[in-house]
Formats: C-alpha cells, sequence, structure tokens
C-alpha cells in the first residue's frame, strides 16, 4: 500500500476555500474542515461561533495545546478517511509541520484573492463567523496572519488565484486536485 495522499488547502478568509472543499466532494474525496474542530471546541466550551470567539479560541487552543494543537485533533480524521483527504483551513507552519511529520507527501495548495474580493465576498457571505465591516475584516486578517498563514501561503506547493468566475475557479481547482490526488 503506499504512502496517503494528503492536500491541505490554505488561504485567507473570502479566498475560495470552500469552493475548492466542495469541488472536492465533487470528486468523492474525503474533506476534513480544520475550522470545525474549532467550531465544535466552541461549541464544547458553550461559546457563540462570533468571529472574535472562534479567532480567540484558535489561539488559546495554541497556547493550551501547543501551535499545531487543531491539525493535531484533525490527524485520527485523517487517517480514518478512505483514499487521498483534502485538508481545508491550514493556518500555520506548525500546522504543515505536524501534517508533514504524519503523512510524508503532505502537499499545501493556496488559494489568493485580493484582500477588495475576498471583503465582498465575506460581506455577501452570510456565515455567522463573517466579520461585520471592514474594521472587523482587517482585526481577521491580522489574527489570521499572526498564526503564521501568510508564511503557508508564500511557501505552497501550488497557488490557485481566484479573481475571475466562480466556474473559472471550479475547473482549476478540479485540475489541481484531480492531478494531486491521482495515484
Amino acid at each position: 500500500m503506499g504512502e496517503k495522499i494528503v492536500v491541505g488547502v490554505a488561504g485567507m478568509p473570502g479566498a475560495g476555500k470552500d469552493v475548492v472543499r466542495e469541488v472536492a466532494r465533487a470528486l468523492g474525496l474525503p474533506v476534513v474542515v480544520m475550522g470545525d474542530v474549532v467550531r465544535e471546541e466552541a461549541e464544547r466550551r458553550g461559546l457563540r461561533p462570533t468571529p472574535g470567539n472562534l479567532g480567540s479560541l484558535m489561539l488559546r487552543l495554541r497556547e493550551e495545546e501547543g501551535p499545531a494543537a487543531v491539525a493535531r485533533r484533525c490527524v485520527p480524521m485523517i487517517r480514518g478517511a478512505g483514499g487521498a483527504v483534502v485538508v481545508d483551513g491550514v493556518r500555520s507552519p506548525e500546522e504543515v509541520g505536524e501534517f508533514r511529520g504524519c503523512f510524508p507527501g503532505f502537499t499545501v495548495v493556496a488559494v489568493h484573492s485580493s484582500p477588495e474580493t475576498r471583503f465582498r465576498r465575506l460581506s455577501q457571505r452570510g456565515r455567522s463567523d463573517d466579520p461585520r465591516g471592514r474594521r472587523a475584516f482587517a482585526e481577521r486578517d491580522r489574527r489570521e496572519l499572526g498564526v503564521g498563514l501568510g508564511e503557508v501561503i508564500a511557501t505552497a506547493d501550488r497557488v490557485i488565484v481566484n479573481e475571475g468566475t466562480l466556474e473559472e475557479f471550479r475547473g482549476r481547482a478540479r485540475e489541481v486536485l484531480e492531478e494531486l490526488t491521482a495515484g
């Protein structure tokens, strides 16, 4: 049996990670969502899933359990999933290191969109943890960059730019996922 194929997806909020996740599922690939781990922990601790609460909890988990805490909680889910797996929401070099330690062929795909495009998408998305206004958007970006997301994006194995149409982006995401998970 060959090495497990694991593809991590990284990107700033609103860049298009959700679309990559949808494409992965349409291809029949299991997806582990790192943000769901934080949302589940928030629920367990009785916290409302607001951007501030989830961001603070993400930082608290890293303080309590180390910088790879969220990744470490995902490893059993990845191992339990069949075939190639997509991990949505990689945010720090320590998480990349944790995944590469467990899955040596771990590949990072970064999704990139401009801040203006991302703000527009988040304003329209309506998820409970989406920022309300430019100030909250900038604070969330700073928090994400503060845990090392910028370094993960900068050192990604592949980058998909998401500034065109949704269909163009879906097609590109499909091409990249098919290429990385074949075999």
